[in-house]
Parts: C-alpha cells; structure tokens; sequence
C-alpha cells in the first residue's frame, strides 16, 4: 500500500504483494519489511517541470519493470546494512513483475481485465539527489531515458482478495461495470506536485472507456494523507472493514472508499 497507499495488488504475499500489501510488520529469517502507508512526505520535492509529468498505460516490459522497481522500493522498508540487500530487492522486484505481466496480460482468475498506469518523467528532469530513484525506477521508450516515479493498477473485478468488497453497481454488470484501484504509490522525491492526483485521473479515463461506472479504493483509517487525496478526487466512504476482520489479519483496519463515474 502506498502513498497514498490504497490498497495493494491481490497478486503476491505481502512482503512481495502478491495479496494485498498491509501496513505493519512481517519478518523473514535474514530481514525486517515494513510495509507503511505513505503520509505527506518530508522529504523536500525537487523542483520540476510538471508539464514534462506524463500519465499512461504501461506499453513494454521495460516500463513495467521499472514499475515493479517503485514498488518494491516504495512498500518496503529494508535495512540497508543488511547483507545481500540488492540481491533481495532485486527478488522483490523479479516476483512483483511476474505478477504484474501475469495480472495485465489476463491471465489471472477473477480479474476481468488490468491495467498498469504510470507517472514518468525524463530522466533529465530530476536532480543529482533523486540518483537512488533514477538508477532504480529509469527505462527506455525508445526516444529518450524516463524514471517512474509513481504507478498504480486499475482492476475490473467484483473483489479483491482479503478485501472489503464493493456494492455497486448490482445485478448482472457487475462483472463488467466495477473497478478497484491497487497498489498506488508515488516516489518520495515526487510527493506534492500533483503526480498521486493525476494517476487517480487518468485511471478514472481509462475506467470509463472499459465502461466502468463504479471505482474503489482502500485505505487504512490512519492514512489521512491518502484519504485527503481520495476525497479531492471525489471518492467517498461506503464502508469500514470491521475491526475483527483486520485482527484476523493483523493489518490496520481499511476504509472502502467509492466513486460514481458518469457514463456519457
């Protein structure tokens, strides 16, 4: 979950997403992850030509893997003096990009259709004190060098797995008219220029070409940063996860936050 931290991907475990990315702690023998909602960051944004933002689907595996790299980077927290750290995030990143070609290529059950979409800038764009970013999140579109620097997925499905499921639209179109936005996030260095906004936008675009009507989110009740974002987006509560539910599966508790999109 991230910046903004929606909730993540159904597709890995939740150190490498491969459910849903949760806030809180899991451990493996040789390292410490802690998966954080993204707040407001202190981090000072370097300054930037916002008109050089490009918003889209992601069209090659090299865009996609770079996609994978901001994830890995941005929803796990790993001590950088442990031993073979490269190694482990690369793993991260290897199992986060099989998942995501399998998820936008169709071939995971219960998803109707996914679609990755991201925030990339030139990678002349950002400065000497975004090098760990530039190195780990730059590919080729075949013109010039671009850096993602945010990223989220759009699924057209009835749920989730372990999540809070919508209740709109009812009856037969469902399987076909509602969408759930997952593991949103955007780089540290990047936060407050708008990127987390325009993500939200053009996934509501690309939903309504699909012909969606009905867009959710999760969020953890703690992150007001990313509840900020979703209600100047035009999100609004429908439900809470109940507080038993998030004990089972020791995360914080989630919102299900809802968005009519018009049809014409």
């Amino acid at each position: 979950m991230a910046f903004l931290c929606s909730s993540s991907l159904p597709s890995c475990s939740v150190a490498i997403f491969s459910k849903s990315n949760t806030d809180g702690f899991r451990s493996s023998p040789s390292y410490r992850l802690r998966l954080r909602p993204i707040s407001a960051s202190h981090v000072l944004a370097p300054a930037i030509d916002r008109s050089a933002i490009v918003i889209s689907e992601t069209v090659s595996e090299d865009e996609l893997w770079a996609a994978a790299c901001l994830r890995v980077r941005t929803f796990n927290e790993l001590n950088p003096s442990s031993f073979n750290i490269q190694d482990h995030r690369r793993y991260l990143a290897e199992r986060e990009f099989e998942a995501l070609k399998e998820r936008v290529s169709g071939k995971r059950e219960g998803f109707t259709r996914v679609s990755c979409v991201n925030a990339t800038l030139p990678l002349s764009q950002l400065s000497t004190s975004s090098e760990d970013l530039c190195s780990a999140c730059k590919y080729s579109d075949g013109i010039e060098d671009r850096v993602v620097v945010g990223s989220l997925d759009l699924n057209q499905c009835r749920w989730l797995p372990d999540e809070i499921a919508g209740t709109k639209p009812e009856g037969f179109s469902v399987d076909f008219a509602r969408a759930y936005l997952s593991n949103v996030c955007v780089a540290k260095e990047l936060h407050r220029n708008g990127v987390g906004y325009k993500l939200i936008e053009k996934s509501k675009v690309v939903a309504r070409e699909w012909g969606i009507t009905d867009m959710y989110v999760h969020v953890t009740v703690v992150n007001e940063a990313a509840k900020r974002l979703y209600m100047k987006s035009g999100f609004v509560q429908e439900s809470a996860e109940p507080a038993w539910q998030a004990r089972y599966l020791n995360r914080p508790q989630r919102l299900l936050l809802w968005l009519s999109l018009p049809t014409s």
